[in-house]
Formats: C-alpha cells, structure tokens, sequence
C-alpha cells in the first residue's frame, strides 16, 4: 500500500507492546524493536567530557555512549579485531583499565553528615566505618530506585556518593532545603579510573605498595600514584578482583595518573577496555537504567537485603517498603513483573543490545523483556537479566525469546529460554545477597 493511502494506524510501525503490562508505571518501558540505528554521535560542548576522554580517544575508543551527562567510551576493540569478546578475555585473564569518571563524585562533608547520609540511604549508615564504603541504594518516597550508588565513608564527617547514572546531587541538595542538616553537599574535582582483572593486586602493589593487598573488600585507603593524591577502594563492576583509583584534583592530573597506570601495567598485559556488561552480568551486578530505574521497587530487583527490618532511623521511601514487604510477606505480589535471571539459546550475543527484546510464555504469549543480554564462554550460553510476570519467575520456569534475525537459531522463531540463579557464576568477592542466601538468613534481618 502507499504511504499516501495508508492510515495513521497503519503508519505505526513499532507499536509499544500494549499486551506486556506495565500499568505499574507513570512512563512505560520503550519496548518498540526498532534495531540498531546508524546514527553517529555528536560530541559538543553541551555534554560534559570527563578528565580522562582525550586519553581514551587516544587509546582507542571509537565509540560512546553518554553517562550521568558525560560521554562514556564503550568501546576500544573494533569487531574485526574481536570486538567486546576481546576485551572481556583481557578482563578475565589478565587485567584492564576503565575511564569511570562519569561515575560523578558528591560529597556530603558537615557535623551532620551521618544524620543526613542515614536518611536518604535505606541501609544503616551508621554502621559504615571511616575508610570503608557500601553498595547502597536511594529510594524516593513511592520506593522507587533513585540512584545504586558506591557510598565512600572518608571520615566521621565525610562520604562520597560515587554515583551510577542518574543525577543525584540536585535531589540530595533539595531534600535538605527543608531538613536543614548541617551538611555541604555538592560534586568534587575527584574522577574514578577501574582496575579490574585477576592481575589488578598485582598491579596496585607496584604503584602504591603491599598495603593494597590488605585493604579488605569495600575498603578504602590513601595513597599517592605519581605525584597524584588518590583514594583507593577494592570494589569494581566485573565480579572479578579489582579496585577503583579516585583521583583528586582530576581536571589537573589525569595525564599523570593514566600514563603511570599504563606504564606500569604493560609488563602484565594491562588493556584499556570499555566497563565490562559481558561480566557484570555474569555476577548479577545491575545497571541503573537498563535493568532498574526511578520507577523500580528493591523487592523487584533481588534488592530486598538493601531494605532492613531493624533499621533504627527512619529513611526516605521506607514507608511505601514496608507496605510492599508486608504483601509480599503474606504471599501477595506488589507487582505485575519480577527481575530475573535467564540462560537462553540462539547465537552468541556479543554486543550491546539495542532493544529491550520481548519474552514469551510457554505458550508463546509476549509477557515481559530483557534488560540486559549477552554471551558467557564461561557457560557456553546466552545469559540475561529481564522482567517477567513474578508467576513466571521461578528458577526453572520454560519461558521464549524474541531476539533479533542475526541471533536466532531459526529465522522468525523465538528461541527457548529458563529462569535460573543469579548470579551466574562465582564472582571474586559475593555480594552481600549471596552472603546472607548462603547463611540461610532473612537478607533483610
């Protein structure tokens, strides 16, 4: 038919999926498959460049994406080359380096910062000791999840929120505008480089001596790398051994910082890679925005052990949590869709997926979507993170997947897929979920 003829309707190409519900959500999930899309990037002054962008650039990015309104690289290792399977083998097998700093840094320095800190956070904050930091989560007062932040305690009067990709510092300021803790609150001149890979202690230990081997996980100390003060913490996004390098006064001594790491590394195979959503996958880290967002619940997203029974202190969201525990409790379903772990066939997924690809029910009825898909070597399976109805959610449960042309092992058939465990295999350090599942305890208590 001619487009002149055609109706509105039928010029409506990639309809929203009305048939998954979303009815739990102001803004929909975008779920039209319209495939990858050959635009080019602009890169202009309206969106920030981090300290480390023209280092990256010469080390080979070639592509980007934009985080926390910064640009991000998300690629070195041209297909031709091997592409991001390249870079995950260097992860796993040796070490790599990561220009992080969109991971934007705010600080909250006063008498009151613990008061405040324990407030906006669900987890205790008073239970984190200076030099050490957590996983934590910001909810607002629905429950939803503002922000998965690293939270770094510097000291009794000082933490930094090392933020995922929303923009928390307007909304930490706000709240305070009427609490009146007496507190600062505002973004720093401090930029993260990740050092992630079973060689990374190695690595740590020659640019700034063995005490790194002792710093625990989550533990923060001191240190000095070229003329540059940093602080060092042994927390990653790899589910493998590794550390994040917070450098100050980022905007002045990025080049120093980066050439000694590179100089340093090259003796053990050091690559710089884009961060590593292959792996993070694989240990069940979770992305913000992809697999969880303002409008997500903890008890969607296996982040119950986030929302403690006991916390003395009352905290933003905690009211909204505790109606949607005490559902679940009593074997209601707060929700219409479950955050899942899938393993799924077809053939190797081995970039980024463009879309959120559908999921079908045994029967072949479209009722959820991945988040985030792609390869494990380790598992010689297609691995995935996605939202399915909490009914479908029981590990072992058969379910479908749409997945493009390229990936299908049969042209316009979905391929088969099972709800399994998360994380999907070992990481270096467990998360505190699987510490308190291996304990046989309530991962709230």
């Amino acid at each position: 038919m001619p487009d002149a003829l055609k109706t509105p309707a039928d010029i409506r190409t990639h309809p929203n999926v009305p048939v998954i519900d979303q009815s739990d959500r102001t803004v929909p999930v975008n779920l039209r498959q319209s495939g990858s899309t050959p635009v080019q990037m602009l890169i202009s002054t309206r969106v920030r460049k981090s300290p480390f962008w023209h280092l990256s650039v010469e080390a080979g990015a070639w592509r980007a994406t934009v985080y926390n309104r910064m640009y991000h690289p998300r690629g070195y290792v041209r297909p031709e080359d091997g592409g991001a399977m390249a870079e995950y083998d260097a992860l796993v097998n040796r070490v790599t380096l990561w220009d992080v700093a969109v991971e934007r840094q705010i600080r909250v320095k006063g008498p009151d910062a613990e008061a405040f800190v324990d407030y906006v956070i669900t987890r205790d904050a008073t239970a984190i000791e200076p030099k050490h930091g957590k996983y934590c989560i910001l909810c607002n007062e629905a429950g939803g999840i503002l922000n998965d932040p690293v939270l770094l305690r510097l000291s009794d009067d000082e933490f930094w929120f090392s933020l995922s990709d929303s923009d928390l510092m307007l909304w930490l300021q706000g709240v305070n505008i009427g609490r009146r803790f007496d507190v600062e609150i505002a973004e720093i001149d401090v930029a993260p480089l990740q050092i992630q890979g079973p060689l990374s202690e190695e690595l740590m230990a020659a640019l700034v001596g063995d005490a790194v081997r002792d710093i625990p996980y989550y533990g923060l100390m001191e240190a000095e790398i070229a003329g540059c003060s940093v602080v060092v913490s042994q927390t990653g996004f790899s589910g493998e051994k590794g550390y994040e390098v917070y450098l100050r006064d980022a905007t002045l001594n990025a080049e120093a910082l980066w050439y000694a790491i590179r100089g340093e590394g090259a003796g053990l195979g050091l690559r710089v890679t884009a961060p590593a959503h292959h792996r993070r996958i694989a240990a069940g880290i979770l992305s913000w925005g992809q697999d969880l967002d303002a409008e997500t619940s903890p008890f969607q997203v296996n982040l119950a052990y986030q929302v403690p029974r006991k916390k003395a202190g009352d905290y933003i969201g905690r009211a909204a949590l505790e109606r949607q525990r005490d559902i679940i409790d009593k074997g209601g379903y707060p929700f219409h869709l479950k955050l899942v772990g899938m393993m799924l066939g077809g053939k190797p997924i081995t970039d980024y997926a463009p879309d959120f690809w559908l999921v079908c029910d045994g029967e072949g009825a479209r009722v959820g979507y991945l988040t985030s898909p792609w390869w494990s070597p380790e598992l010689n399976s297609n691995i995935a993170l996605g939202y399915v109805p909490w009914a479908l959610s029981g590990i072992g449960t058969d379910l479908q997947v749409e997945l493009p042309e390229r990936y299908c092992d049969q042209s316009g058939k979905p391929v088969r897929a099972r709800v399994c465990e998360v994380p999907f295999r070992p990481s270096a350090h467990p998360s505190a979920r699987e510490q308190v599942k291996a304990a046989g305890r309530d991962a709230a208590d």
